[in-house]
């Protein structure tokens, strides 16, 4: 071999070897392979590099559940910004309704776990005047004292343009109506998708908010693939899974039906990689800033 292929084919190798690192399910047999071949694979296998490498990056959609909810209190104004600060591609919330018919942003259907206040409140039976005299923050720390439970339109006021809302509906069907009084006074209506646990609501909000996309959650393995194929049939963008029911076969699933696979709630950047290696392109967790700097070692 001349001195000039010899050099192509370390440059190559090493190029492979860098691969390797960051992307772990190419083979290490093609080492060995472009060594052997490295006049005829040069073009082939730098191509190849780029496109995973390309890949990786476009597959990495994060997220922030709650907000950057291990860094602030979730559900919160300052969770929200402090997600798009980390770079968040995307922030999920969650949302119940009030007595008084407000969206409120908050995961529980009462106060205790997250609000001060000697009562606890279940947000369908009370005015959103009393819950937003409620401290939503300082349980996280007193830097975050005086957070207030925020309505749906204070974050949405928050989200960067070419950025994602994610609004989880955690009560019924009952919450549609407002939401599209909500939905029709924002420009950032494009922004933002849809996900719930409830089946007949998801497919509502679907029918309701056709132009935005809609994602049934669930964490059960149970008729998994019989729901998949129905949530295409009844016009739903993809399903919402807890990631340790995401395999191959799901995804497939998903694919034949022209569906996506979404994953929640992630912190392991093994899992992470996995999830990606599988096609999965948007993940949720709870620390979007250090999954993204850990996945790109």
């Amino acid at each position: 071999m001349s001195k000039n292929l010899e050099t192509s084919a370390l440059k190559m190798m090493v190029k492979l070897h860098f691969l390797t690192e960051l992307w772990p399910f190419v083979p290490i047999s093609l080492l060995s392979f472009a060594h052997k071949n490295c006049k005829t694979m040069k073009l082939q296998i730098t191509s190849l590099f780029l496109f995973f490498v390309l890949n990786m990056n476009a597959q990495h959609f994060f997220i922030a559940h709650r907000g950057d909810s291990f860094v602030a209190p979730e559900n919160t104004v300052a969770s929200a910004k402090s997600a798009w600060q980390a770079g968040a591609d995307a922030v999920e919330i969650d949302i119940h309704l009030s007595k008084d018919n407000r969206i409120m942003v908050i995961h529980d259907s009462d106060t205790k776990r997250t609000c001060s206040g000697k009562k606890n409140l279940e947000v369908a039976k009370t005015p959103s005047v009393i819950l937003r005299d409620l401290d939503a923050g300082i349980w996280k720390g007193q830097e975050f004292k005086g957070e207030k439970i925020p309505f749906l339109t204070e974050i949405i006021e928050t989200v960067p343009e070419e950025k994602t809302l994610v609004v989880e509906i955690k009560c019924g069907s009952e919450v549609i109506a407002p939401l599209v009084r909500v939905m029709e006074k924002t420009p950032k209506r494009t922004q933002i998708v849809f996900i719930g646990f409830n089946w007949d609501t998801m497919v509502e909000t679907k029918k309701t908010f056709p132009d935005n996309k809609c994602y049934w959650l669930s964490g059960s393995k149970s008729g998994l693939t019989k729901k998949i194929k129905e949530a295409a049939e009844n016009g739903l963008d993809g399903v919402n899974l807890h990631y340790a029911l995401i395999d191959e076969e799901i995804v497939k699933t998903a694919k034949e039906n022209n569906l996506e696979v979404l994953a929640w709630t992630v912190d392991s950047p093994d899992e992470a990689k996995r999830l990606s290696a599988l096609g999965v392109t948007k993940i949720t967790t709870n620390r979007p800033a250090w999954l993204k700097e850990e996945m790109g070692k």
